[in-house]
């Protein structure tokens, strides 16, 4: 059986030594423990032993256990958003890392409103232009960004990424550093960006935010594609 009290307390060292590393504080990374298909006692295994924020793919997977679990910690949506979840998001998720088109913003801002709220997001970049992945590609942000800035009810903190493949960890450090030069000509410092096979490049690279499942819950069960109401 895995043991997530370990494995969360080796994950925080490798956080703390990558960010050493780069002369930043281990404070200035929020490990985000990516949820998705963890059944729920094993997830309160991990609030127990002190993972400061849970990540979910599915809005779908997350209504359920947010529904039984509560809300003990922060929870980040960090997979792809259809617009047609805005309302459930914005009622489930403290932070959405997944805005990456206008109509999307605008239906989050309709249903923030109407909770009188306003939804953190930040903004997914397809910085490879991959055509099998969401987000906004680089020459396309600015005009975003600009759209979203008229929306009363979303605030953009920053921008979230999610390299190519890479057979070794330090392969990814080039988008990384891309996904950094953007957030600093945009005026961003918070960046989503690292996950369990590379989150310490990440942090090298400036990432204030790393999404790391299998390092701390353990290998995920044979995947199973979801039918669209569950998406």
């Amino acid at each position: 059986m895995t043991d997530i009290h370990a494995n969360l307390d080796r994950v925080r060292e490798r956080v703390a030594k990558a960010a050493e590393r780069a002369g930043r504080r281990p404070s200035d990374v929020l490990l985000v423990g990516v949820s998705k298909t963890v059944e729920v006692a094993r997830i309160r295994q991990a609030i127990e032993a002190g993972v400061p924020a849970l990540g979910e793919n599915r809005v779908q997977e997350a209504k359920e256990k947010v529904a039984e679990i509560g809300r003990p910690v922060p929870w980040h949506l960090v997979g792809h958003l259809q617009t047609n979840k805005a309302r459930d998001a914005v009622e489930l998720f403290d932070v959405i890392h997944s805005l990456d088109r206008l109509d999307l913003a605008k239906e989050l801002d309709k249903r923030a409103r109407a909770r009188g709220r306003a939804i953190d997001t930040l903004v997914e970049v397809n910085v490879a232009g991959e055509a099998s992945k969401g987000g906004v590609g680089p020459d396309g942000l600015g005009e975003l960004l600009d759209a979203v800035a008229a929306l009363s009810s979303v605030k953009v903190r920053g921008l979230m990424a999610i390299p190519p493949e890479a057979k070794e960890p330090d392969d990814s450090r080039v988008w990384f550093r891309a996904l950094r030069k953007l957030a600093e000509r945009y005026g961003f410092t918070e960046l989503s960006m690292g996950m369990s096979g590379d989150f310490e490049v990440a942090i090298e690279e400036g990432a204030t935010l790393v999404r790391v499942g299998t390092a701390i819950f353990g290998p995920r069960p044979p995947r199973r594609e979801p039918g669209p109401e569950e998406r």
